[in-house]
């Protein structure tokens, strides 16, 4: 016996020992269990965070916007119990958001809050020549806009800078008006106001239509086309935790009495996908620790049967029940523990050769995979206690065994 081991500890290890094809076949099993979790979480994770990113990377979080106008009954003069027959809905003009830049220092002094951007959005006529484009027009204050949206990284041609005469505008528009960086564009709104801008620079957000659509020029210049001096249509916003962006909103509307619109609110089938992957990692994790832990407990009740005479040899020498019970929850622990370790490092090392072999049809990297240590402390964590909790029923079952009984046979 090792003198510094506990008893129980000694007596666990040797009956490890003893059975190593069982010892071995139960830690192959826990490892190869682990390293499915291990690797389909940290991969779904990858995978969710991927989907989440792109769909975030040209939009807000959540947008304030001005409530709408809504559609008011009129009563008949005749009759207070009668509702006129013909309702019709009032006519949606561009809005602006009052007292916005109270509202603004309002949400930034959440803490949940990120980055406040306003914006002057509205419809407007882009045209070159005989060519002519309906386009969605965004005006924006750069160093605060391109914190929420990192446009700078989606220019293909052209600069970042933005001035009160420049335009940036996707790589479908440009294509479908036949410019490039250094052209001009004559760009009229509703209200007739028009006004030349400068191409400055192209973008590709990945999306055909928004392409086609979206442009950006500064605050001020958007303002002035739209008739909204001084004044802006939206408030843009990020926040810490993007799942926590609905919650926020309802938080945001409720201070402000504006309507504001989460990510999660606008792109609700996206949203479901992302939370159907979340609830299948978890039923795997489940399963697999379930599988691992009927392992575990089939064979230290084999264990059990095996060693009821050492058992009963024990008990008759006066070794309690309490030391027979903590040595076969003691073994459980280290089979969960040891098996945890193993499938750990399996797991880790096929994330890696998954990483580095899977890759885009152009050798990028499919998508960025990140070993969170924190993954592998709950792995362990999992074995360890799904090792304890199967043991526990043959331990309380060998701890009963009456030592006549076990020592006959």
């Amino acid at each position: 016996m090792i003198a510094w081991l506990p008893f129980e500890a000694w007596v666990s290890l040797r009956f490890m020992r003893e059975g190593k094809v069982q010892t071995s076949f139960i830690v192959g099993g826990i490892s190869i269990g682990v390293a499915v979790i291990v690797f389909m979480s940290a991969l779904l994770s990858g995978l969710q965070s991927n989907f989440v990113r792109r769909a975030l990377t040209g939009q807000a979080h959540i947008q304030v916007l001005p409530l709408k106008e809504v559609v008011r009954p009129l009563r008949d003069h005749e009759s207070a119990w009668r509702e006129s027959a013909t309702v019709q809905a009032p006519l949606q003009r561009l809005k602006s958001i009052d007292q916005w830049q109270s509202a603004a220092a309002q949400i930034a002094y959440m803490p949940e809050v990120s980055v406040v951007s306003p914006a002057a959005t509205g419809s407007a006529l882009v045209t070159r020549g005989d060519a002519s484009r309906a386009i969605t027009l965004t005006g924006i204050t750069p160093e605060l806009y391109y914190q929420i949206v990192p446009l700078p990284e989606k220019i293909v041609r052209g600069q970042a800078h933005m001035e009160v005469d420049t335009i940036f505008i996707g790589t479908d528009l440009a294509t479908d008006l036949g410019v490039t960086v250094g052209d001009k564009l004559r760009v009229s709104a509703a209200n007739d106001s028009v006004n030349t801008l400068k191409v400055a620079a192209i973008f590709d957000l990945g999306n055909k239509g928004a392409n086609s659509r979206s442009t950006f020029v500064a605050l001020r210049t958007a303002q002035s086309l739209l008739g909204l001096t001084g004044r802006v249509s939206v408030l843009d916003i990020t926040v810490h935790d993007v799942y926590a962006a609905e919650v926020v909103a309802q938080r945001i509307s409720a201070l402000t009495h504006l309507e504001a619109d989460s990510w999660i609110k606008t792109n609700e089938q996206f949203f479901t996908a992302v939370h159907a992957q979340t609830t299948a990692n978890t039923a795997i994790r489940f399963f697999v620790a379930l599988s691992v832990g009927f392992g575990i407990a089939s064979v230290l009740v084999v264990s059990v049967v095996q060693r009821s005479r050492e058992i009963g040899i024990f008990r008759a020498m006066g070794i309690t029940r309490g030391q027979i019970l903590r040595i076969f929850l003691l073994q459980g622990g280290l089979l969960g523990l040891l098996g945890a370790i193993s499938g750990s490092l399996m797991g880790g090392t096929a994330l890696v050769l998954w990483q580095r072999f899977e890759r885009n049809a152009d050798g990028s990297v499919m998508f960025p995979l990140t070993l969170d240590p924190w993954l592998f402390i709950q792995a362990l964590v999992l074995a360890s206690l799904t090792g304890l909790i199967a043991a526990f029923a043959p331990a309380m079952r060998a701890a009963r065994l009456d030592p006549v009984v076990a020592i006959r046979g």
